[in-house]
């Protein structure tokens, strides 16, 4: 029994409350051998969508975990995933009679019918070309979660003026959040939201070398920002695209009632 017939049970009184909340405990993830316990619930309760991080993974666990979550629900994202993770899972597709989608410089596969359109709309920056695979892990998250994207790259502040008429399209456009992924000294993050007033999400990326390489001076940078923004982890574009479509999907439905 899924979460909406036990709600419908629920309604109609044909289970009491403490049936239903008993149902619900046990129904909240499913038990994959020892491998995975798979929160096939999440989107459901957060609005987010559970995702496989491929990486420290076998790839016949990565599949076993896609399969229950494409069981349950249909759909499923995978992240960090690699050419033999990618083989795998198109002849899961394939098995399962369902529709894949691969953005290789993402790294980010998704099986299952594409989501219906919020009206959340989210803008993707990137300070370099070498930001890009961060940025597009951002666009690709945002756009499974029903949010329109538009992307600006290769922006960054050694060629600053480049950036002026993208963001002047973004600002036209009525981005709900702007995600900005930048790497070496991070100062792009703070920059687009000194000038812009809709929220911005800054990923640090780690590109550069030397002191602060990895990204670790771009991290730093963007928590010493004079101006506000959210700041997420090194590399974490999933969770910026996430973030970011929760607030464009917030601002859809308010417009939306409006």
């Amino acid at each position: 029994m899924d979460l909406s017939d036990t709600l419908k049970k629920l309604k109609n009184n044909e289970i009491s409350l403490e049936e239903a909340e008993r149902t619900l405990r046990i129904t909240n993830f499913e038990l994959l051998s020892d491998i995975a316990r798979v929160d096939i619930h999440r989107s459901k309760r957060t609005g987010i969508p559970e995702a496989i991080i491929a990486d420290c993974k076998a790839c016949d666990e990565v599949v076993s975990i896609a399969r229950v979550h494409l069981k349950n629900e249909g759909r499923v994202i995978i992240t960090r995933i690699s050419d033999e993770n990618y083989q795998a899972l198109g002849s899961l597709a394939k098995e399962m009679g369902m529709d894949i989608r691969y953005s290789e410089r993402a790294r980010v596969v998704v099986i299952g019918n594409p989501v219906d359109r919020t009206g959340g709309r989210v803008g993707v920056i990137s300070a370099g070309t070498a930001d890009i695979p961060v940025a597009e892990e951002a666009k690709v998250i945002a756009q499974e979660m029903g949010c329109a994207v538009t992307t600006i790259y290769d922006v960054g502040v050694a060629g600053i003026h480049r950036l002026f008429p993208g963001l002047t399209g973004l600002v036209e456009a009525g981005v709900d959040a702007v995600v900005v992924a930048a790497g070496r000294e991070g100062t792009l993050p703070a920059i687009v939201s000194g000038l812009i007033d809709a929220p911005v999400i800054g990923v640090p990326v780690s590109t550069g070398y030397g002191a602060g390489g990895k990204g670790e001076a771009a991290l730093l940078s963007m928590l010493q920002s004079c101006s506000v923004l959210t700041v997420v982890n090194i590399d974490a574009g999933f969770v910026a695209g996430a973030f970011a479509a929760r607030i464009a999907n917030l601002a859809a439905k308010h417009r939306n009632k409006a």
